[in-house]
């Protein structure tokens, strides 16, 4: 899964600068809704038939908690269009971002107060924080998704900025992150699968990609290209250490009737950090660059950049010193939004120690030998049986 999802990532960046290249970046959009009706047919035609029991389709809605997505997408959206152009296109101080940001941050907190108490069938259920290897689990993925969806928007945007990268050749220098990401996966798989042990896996993933990340500190207009493609490559084999395993260990530690809501737990917080990692990391970037732009600079030229700090202007008609300078600004910008990712992974290292390797036996199963069959137990349900005969 894991070799597929960097594939995908190998493919995806092509597509994109073809169509930015060739027609306009709102051309990637018209590609990505066919893709997904596809996607959506493979799925009709492939997936097996459900054995849960058969429901009307009344009962099934009545199931589904429409206010836990309600207060989460409109408490996530009202509250990261201020965050994420604070001091660039709002004020911090303006009615408008102050309104919004108390707004989000009270729905937020109906969708929290909702899961808790409300929800019969909540889509983020808060007991799994309960379980200390969980609850670290789930806080890791928050930051992966702050990290890894802004790293696959942002370098693209330090290529094409500070090394002057054309769309294609940026694109390209993902290939080793995507690529090592992709062999990682599946060396980690079978790793796993043979041995039965994921922690010395995930512990390895989280130090590569830390020291990674700390790389990407040396970032630099004038580095060389080799030495920034070595440091993906290692933080590829990071992530694919990280990304398929955590979800081993995730379902190792709950409870095999909680195998559905940790995935998608897992995958909704992953999510979710995405959004808030690219809120904040386009905060930190605009902000950056906007208070280190040279103050030899055409008004004019700063105005463009203003209006449009991730999508570099015309600089052909600077002077050679004038060029450097604003190259500068912009690597810098770059490099504190690296700062954000390296504190970000730092600490999903450090809360490794909150998560032992328990071996892929699920906490309610039991292997009970029968000679040379093992068969696996429902732990609850032979306590049933037990309190049966005692009676």
């Amino acid at each position: 899964m894991g070799a597929c999802v960097g594939l995908g990532n190998t493919i995806g960046p092509f597509l994109a600068a073809g169509f930015t290249r060739q027609v306009t970046w709102r051309g990637t959009f018209w590609f990505i809704a066919p893709l997904a009706i596809c996607v959506a047919g493979f799925l009709i035609i492939l997936l097996p038939k459900s054995t849960m029991p058969k429901e009307s389709a009344k009962d099934k809605l009545l199931k589904v908690d429409w206010s836990g997505i309600i207060f989460s997408s409109a408490g996530t959206i009202v509250l990261l269009i201020p965050v994420s152009g604070i001091q660039t296109q709002f004020q911090a101080s303006s009615p408008m971002a102050i309104s919004m940001i108390t707004i989000g941050a009270m729905l937020l907190l109906l969708f929290l107060l909702n899961e808790w108490k409300f929800a019969k069938l909540p889509m983020f259920p808060l007991r799994l924080f309960k379980t200390r290897a969980l609850a670290a689990m789930l806080a890791q993925n928050f930051l992966i998704g702050i990290v890894f969806y802004s790293l696959l928007y942002y370098l693209p945007i330090y290529c094409q900025s500070v090394r002057q990268m054309s769309l294609v050749s940026s694109a390209a220098l993902l290939l080793p992150l995507v690529i090592a990401q992709s062999v990682a996966s599946i060396l980690s798989g079978q790793y796993i699968s043979r041995i039965g042990r994921y922690g010395e896996v995930i512990w390895l993933g989280y130090a590569c990609w830390t020291l990674a990340t700390g790389l990407h500190l040396l970032f630099s207009r004038t580095n060389s290209t080799i030495g920034i493609v070595f440091i993906l490559l290692l933080e590829g084999f990071g992530v694919g250490f990280v990304f398929q395993p955590t979800l081993v260990a995730a379902q190792a530690h709950s409870a095999k009737s909680d195998r559905a809501i940790v995935i998608s737990a897992r995958n909704f917080i992953r999510a979710f950090g995405g959004s808030v990692g690219l809120a904040i990391a386009s905060a930190i970037y605009s902000n950056s660059l906007l208070a280190g732009l040279p103050a030899t600079l055409p008004a004019s030229l700063v105005t463009a950049i203003k209006d449009s700090v991730f999508d570099m202007p015309d600089v052909s008609t600077l002077e050679g010193g004038q060029k450097m300078a604003l190259l500068d600004a912009y690597a810098k910008a770059a490099k504190a939004v690296f700062y954000l990712w390296f504190a970000a992974i730092a600490l999903c290292l450090v809360l490794m120690v909150f998560i032992q390797d328990k071996g892929l036996k699920r906490t309610d199963e039991t292997p009970i030998d029968q000679g040379t069959q093992v068969t696996v137990v429902d732990e609850k349900h032979v306590d049933e049986q037990e309190n049966k005969r005692a009676a």
